[in-house]
């Protein structure tokens, strides 16, 4: 551990700071500076940075929605429509989850990413182990790309580089000064995910229910309903692991952690869970308070905007250490709490577990190090735009 002035620095910090502020240079440093639970700021809302009150929101759906001034809904039904899970509450969101929530039960994705990318997982090891160069942003860009698109009923080559680099300009669009896109950012961010469900609607007349589009035809939702989760599921499904799994091989990497786990694989659940916690790739939830409350001292209102900053609650238990193991504590607070825990956690898990498989392996046989990394600007999931590994 290093010393910036009297204040001790994890040895993953350095390049998670760099990451962070490249993302977002003036908002990052102004949570970065929150030290209460619960603080209203201007022009953000009031953040929420504790565990304990932040996770006690997400659990009160009575005072707290994802609908309403300055929520998810607020933000992305102009440009998803209104039926896509991230925008929805009460019984009609119980309904579709429970409806969709086979499409994403451990052993099915398990499956469905082994036989999607578990060949070229393989192959990514033998690269390694030639002493081939491997940017793993670009590789996992691309298997991420793969099984969305197989789940969502794409053909594997529409969610191409192109296509990505595209959508991620929708949710780069995001800014938490500002709570809804204006009126040409949701038409261009409409005409980005029209292109990308054209592909999708053959799945929702034709296919069966091992789709999502599929699935919603049979609960009896319209097509551009189903376009619309197609879209949101994209947006979730892709940026957030592109961001987690190569941060994940950094943070292993710059604590040591990589070596350690290739010859031992006992806490590599363990370095997982820790991973997630000090990234966080989702890094704040936002709420709309609708009934008046009181959060550790603070009084909301109706229209209030929370921001629960996850980042702030998850690193507050200290520096990467899976022996330790305080991401425990948290019950993957990462992943949200209650009702809109994330759907897609086993599919995101399943792929993590994949990919670092094959990067330890590859470890096992020789040490690898990396060789280049960039932080990537103007992106709403903080990540790297390049991280490259190779045999040291």
């Amino acid at each position: 551990m290093t010393l910036v002035g009297a204040r001790p620095v994890a040895p993953e910090r350095r390049w998670e700071e760099r990451v962070q502020r490249t993302a977002h240079p003036l908002v990052y440093p102004l949570l970065s500076r929150v030290r209460r639970p619960v603080l209203r700021v201007p022009r953000i809302g009031v953040v929420v940075s504790d565990a304990a009150v932040l996770r006690s929101v997400l659990l009160d759906q009575e005072r707290f929605t994802k609908t309403g001034p300055g929520s998810p809904a607020d933000l992305w039904t102009p440009v998803l429509g209104p039926s896509v899970l991230l925008n929805m509450e009460g019984a009609d969101h119980h309904a579709l989850r429970r409806r969709l929530a086979p499409l994403f039960a451990p052993g099915y994705v398990a499956e469905l990413t082994r036989e999607t990318v578990g060949a070229s997982a393989e192959r990514l090891t033998e690269r390694l182990d030639r002493g081939e160069r491997v940017d793993l942003v670009a590789e996992v860009r691309e298997y991420a790309g793969r099984v969305i698109s197989r789940l969502v009923g794409l053909d594997e080559e529409v969610l191409g580089e192109e296509l990505f680099a595209r959508v991620s300009g929708v949710t780069g669009l995001v800014r938490l000064s500002r709570p809804r896109f204006s009126d040409r950012q949701a038409a261009a961010a409409r005409a980005v995910l029209d292109d990308l469900t054209r592909h999708a609607r053959r799945a929702y007349r034709e296919g069966g229910g091992d789709t999502v589009p599929g699935r919603m035809r049979e609960l009896g939702l319209g097509e551009d309903e189903a376009m619309g989760a197609v879209g949101a599921f994209v947006l979730t499904g892709t940026e957030t692991l592109v961001s987690y799994l190569p941060r994940l091989v950094a943070v292993l990497a710059d604590t040591g952690w990589l070596h350690r786990l290739a010859h031992d694989r006992a806490l590599v659940d363990a370095a997982v869970a820790e991973g997630l916690r000090v990234t966080t790739p989702s890094p704040v939830m936002l709420r709309s308070v609708v009934a008046e409350a009181t959060l550790a001292g603070v009084r909301v209102r109706p229209g209030d905007r929370l921001v629960l900053a996850t980042f702030l609650a998850d690193r507050a238990s200290g520096a990467f250490d899976p022996v330790a193991n305080p991401a425990a504590s948290l019950k993957q607070l990462w992943f949200g709490a209650g009702a809109h825990f994330c759907l897609g956690a086993p599919l995101a898990m399943a792929q993590i577990g994949l990919v670092l498989d094959a990067v330890l392996a590859a470890e096992r046989a020789g040490p690898l190090e990396i060789v280049h990394r960039r932080a990537q600007r103007r992106t709403l999931i903080p990540g790297y735009g390049s991280l490259v590994l190779a045999r040291r």
